[in-house]
């Protein structure tokens, strides 16, 4: 399955329309130390190749030739060799097939062997359970009481009781723990809740406020005060279009997900904007470290150094007031309280 959805973004991002790869108002840079060709390795990522050649990896797309004499020239597979060439005074990546076997049965290059935009291992458990859900909504819930027995962990094949009228009348029910609250740290307002899935269960019964439930699939032991939330009817999205976030929104990392306080490259950071304010999967920010703050041996004040940029990420799911984000680059720690702002 994740070799498919590897596949699948890479044809999804190298075949953009034009419409759905809108150019950039700012002038397309090269790097000083791009390679004259590079040879396409085992591992290797969409963006990391761009990143051998542009300073701006999400824009791939600018430069890509779509030629039509390849066969699938959308995907790239280990062995190929990326070039650069200038064609009517602009840039353009093309790409040379390498040499791969194909046995006579079948004639068609594999599609899991295409090389992805971005490492789906590092978010495909975000994408598939993640959820952000908002505080008056999150208490509304009803909430694990004890299993059969009153024991207080449960486990697969056991019988738990909740608390609530549920949120929606559905036989198919998910057991969540909030395991983090966010908090905007500018305005104070609250931002909602992190939850973790715990167990898949069934509604099987309802008397008065008391919730009968089996447990199908655990995740994590079931335990009192967890949540039960409807099952989300969704498909987990795969397909992302690298862009330049929206204009002069900025914002800071909430949490590092899975961490404490610091994270690097390939890390899971949340983000104190959403939806509401525009934002989508495949938006791009540069991450600024905030600067120390330090006394002035001379005057005694305290002063706040200027923050400092340190990395680059790609948001890939956003909620209503969040959004989780993977770093893609980074030259420093990124930490809780970093800022973000447009690349």
């Amino acid at each position: 399955m994740k070799k498919f959805l590897c596949a699948l973004v890479a044809v999804s991002w190298l075949a953009m329309s034009p419409a759905q790869a809108a150019p950039r108002e700012d002038v397309l840079k090269l790097r000083d130390d791009r390679p004259k060709e590079y040879v396409v390795v085992k591992g290797d990522t969409l963006w990391d190749i761009s990143a051998r050649f542009l300073e701006s990896p999400w824009r791939w797309t600018d430069v890509w030739d779509m030629n039509a004499d390849i066969y699938n020239p959308h995907l790239i597979y280990p062995g190929d060799v990326i070039y650069l060439v200038w064609e009517n005074g602009k840039p353009v990546l093309k790409v040379r097939r390498g040499i791969r076997k194909l046995t006579p049965q079948a004639r068609v290059e594999p599609l899991d062997q295409a090389i992805p935009a971005i490492p789906l291992k590092d978010i495909l458990s975000f994408l598939e359970e993640a959820r952000v859900m908002d505080q008056e909504r999150y208490k509304e819930a009803p909430y694990i009481l004890a299993g059969k027995n009153e024991r207080l962990i449960s486990a697969a094949g056991d019988r738990v009781y909740a608390r609530g009228a549920p949120l929606e009348e559905l036989r198919r029910q998910v057991v969540y723990r909030a395991t983090n609250e966010y908090i905007d740290p500018d305005s104070g307002e609250h931002l909602g809740y992190e939850l973790t899935k715990v167990s898949d269960v069934t509604l099987e019964d309802e008397q008065g406020d008391i919730l009968s439930l089996v447990v199908n699939r655990s995740v994590l032991e079931t335990r009192s005060l967890d949540r039960v939330l409807p099952a989300e009817e969704h498909r987990v999205q795969s397909v992302f279009y690298p862009q330049p976030s929206p204009a002069d929104l900025d914002g800071k990392i909430l949490s590092v997900l899975g961490a404490v306080n610091d994270g690097g490259q390939f890390d899971v950071v949340a983000l104190n904007r959403g939806l509401r304010e525009g934002l989508e999967a495949g938006h791009v920010f540069a991450i600024y470290r905030t600067g120390e703050k330090l006394v002035d041996p001379v005057t005694k004040e305290l002063l706040q150094l200027p923050s400092e940029r340190s990395g680059l990420l790609m948001v890939f799911k956003a909620f209503e007031k969040v959004s989780y984000g993977l770093i893609m680059q980074s030259s420093n720690v990124v930490s809780v309280g970093d800022e973000i702002r447009e690349p």
